[in-house]
């Protein structure tokens, strides 16, 4: 908010005698402006260069430089080309200083002795007219204000319609991959569990050989682990949600824990190979468990995209941290997805390879961030990709 000065109109009065001044100011003078007073040339420049003037009054005959010389000047610079000229000159109307004053920009010309009332009306008109134009700016900028804050407004509803739009549609295409990724494990079992009662009530009871019982339980469990799987991805996405993520450090052997997630995951010999920089131990304060859901979560990933060729999984140790490295040599991921890939519910959308929730990497990223580490991802389409992450061997 401008105080009172800087509400003040400014006048400027320019003369090289100082008791001309003094008349001058007294005559002009009001509580709502401000006068400026200057004995030549250079000096009212000065304050022309600083101050926004609504009206000049200058003498014509000064020393050095007269009030002509000045106007031209003035008439010549951007910040001081519109302020209005009014001469003064105690020389007789005979010497035609007005033809000279009009044709050096001057808007008026008075002559010595002044009518009193004649130059406080004529300064109470440039006054008012200033003050108009300063209003009328005041009014400008503040439509113009209240237009750009209009816009915003418009962009940030926009922008929030936007987001509304995309929560709904990511609502249902999660809600329709979560019926989708449930079904087949359940289709499976459902079938499964059909085809014994039907052996049982015609009593093919060879169904049931004990060579055959051992597959039976192995795909019942497959599948169990899938739907369970499943439903502790959407658990944890809702504790990191509500910020409920717990990470309980002990001791953890990492070497030996990685060597275990791909004997289990690997789908043949050699498909899944792991390299342990100096065949060092690497042990660290990690939650077993997390870090576990990690390495699972990027193997998985890599198998998933790694179109059935081997993948490397390599473990180094560093200072003060450890680092795991899983490299499949698929169909890579491009740099817009690469933006994305660790967002809720986003996949690399591939032919048949898209599958699951897009949880997995969005879940490693918050357990590794939990555990103070930091995850990255190296790729270009058709040449695999590299996930690199870094934990920090001691906990905080």
């Amino acid at each position: 908010m401008m105080n009172e000065t800087q509400t003040r109109t400014k006048l400027l009065i320019v003369d090289d005698l100082p008791e001309n001044l003094r008349a001058l100011n007294a005559l002009i003078r009001e509580s709502d402006r401000s006068v400026y007073q200057a004995s030549s040339g250079e000096e009212a420049l000065a304050l022309l260069l600083e101050h926004d003037f609504a009206l000049a009054i200058l003498d014509v005959q000064m020393p050095e430089m007269d009030g002509f010389e000045l106007a031209q000047l003035m008439r010549g610079t951007d910040k001081t080309r519109h302020i209005p000229i009014v001469f003064v000159t105690a020389a007789g109307k005979e010497m035609n200083f007005s033809f000279q004053g009009y044709e050096s920009g001057a808007v008026d010309f008075l002559h010595k002795p002044l009518d009193i009332n004649a130059v406080q009306s004529k300064v109470n008109v440039f006054v008012a007219l200033h003050q108009q134009r300063a209003e009328t700016r005041r009014q400008v900028q503040a439509l113009e204000h209240s237009r750009q804050q209009q816009e915003a407004l418009l962009q940030q509803l926009r922008a929030t319609q936007a987001e509304l739009q995309r929560s709904l549609r990511m609502r249902d295409e999660f809600m329709s991959m979560v019926a989708h990724e449930l079904r087949t494990p359940l289709n499976t079992l459902f079938l499964e569990t059909q085809m014994r009662t039907l052996n049982l009530e015609r009593g093919n009871l060879a169904a049931f050989a004990p060579e055959k019982l051992p597959k039976m339980v192995a795909r019942d469990a497959r599948q169990i682990r899938s739907m369970v799987r499943l439903i502790d991805d959407m658990l944890d996405v809702s504790r990191i949600s509500s910020g409920k993520l717990s990470i309980r450090r002990e001791a953890v052997d990492l070497a030996a824990l990685v060597r275990r997630v791909a004997e289990d995951l690997a789908p043949c010999p050699d498909q899944l190979r792991v390299q342990v920089q100096d065949e060092a131990q690497i042990e660290g304060f990690w939650d077993g468990f997390r870090v576990e859901q990690i390495v699972v979560n990027l193997i998985s990933n890599a198998l998933r995209y790694g179109e059935g060729k081997p993948v490397d999984i390599s473990l180094a140790k560093t200072r003060n941290s450890a680092v795991i490295e899983v490299r499949d040599h698929g169909i890579g991921i491009g740099a817009k997805d690469q933006e994305r890939i660790f967002d809720a519910f986003e996949r690399v959308v591939h032919q048949d390879r898209t599958g699951g929730l897009g949880l997995g990497l969005f879940i490693t990223k918050q357990l590794v961030d939990a555990h103070g580490g930091a995850i990255t991802l190296q790729s270009q389409p058709g040449h695999g990709a590299l996930f690199s992450v870094t934990l920090p061997l001691a906990g905080s």
